[in-house]
């Protein structure tokens, strides 16, 4: 396994979906857990050390509301996390605010509100450094995102 992709509850299946989505594109294999930093500590620091001795190379949390589970799984690894948050109130922007809010030395990525599949690509990204293959898939990805929009507005839009 290169990644995990943990999240706090059932209610963020849908929004972390998106991360597996991207994931899965590049071949990158994941496994996914519901675990939260407030109502299972010990089981998600023991899920924490699992993948550290599995050789995961990177994990994706989503968190909403207090949106502490990317900053407690970044205390307790070295591994990059990436935190998404999760819309449960106020748009999002409380559990944005707490996740790239961390205390220095101790850092956690963020993507967008709610844009798990942003969370896989910079996973893809970072992986990509050290997997030639997967660089080269991310190059020819970019590239033909590139192609498709200059073909779609090639000729100018009609307003």
């Amino acid at each position: 396994m290169k990644a995990a992709i943990i999240f706090g509850s059932k209610s963020d299946v849908n929004v972390m979906k998106g991360a597996a989505e991207c994931l899965k594109e590049f071949g990158v294999e994941y496994r996914a857990f519901i675990l939260s930093a407030h109502r299972v500590p010990e089981k998600l620091i023991e899920t924490i050390e699992h993948l550290e001795r599995e050789g995961c190379e990177c994990i994706i949390a989503g968190a909403g509301l207090a949106a502490h589970l990317p900053g407690v799984i970044a205390s307790h690894t070295t591994i990059p996390v990436i935190g998404v948050p999760i819309n449960a109130s106020l748009m999002g922007l409380d559990s944005l605010l707490s996740i790239v809010q961390m205390p220095k030395s101790i850092p956690v990525a963020a993507v967008g509100i709610n844009n798990s599949y942003n969370a896989g690509m910079l996973a893809v990204q970072i992986l990509s450094i050290k997997y030639p293959k997967l660089g080269k898939k991310l190059k020819s990805f970019r590239l033909n995102i590139k192609d498709k929009f200059i073909k779609e507005n090639d000729e100018g839009v009609e307003l």
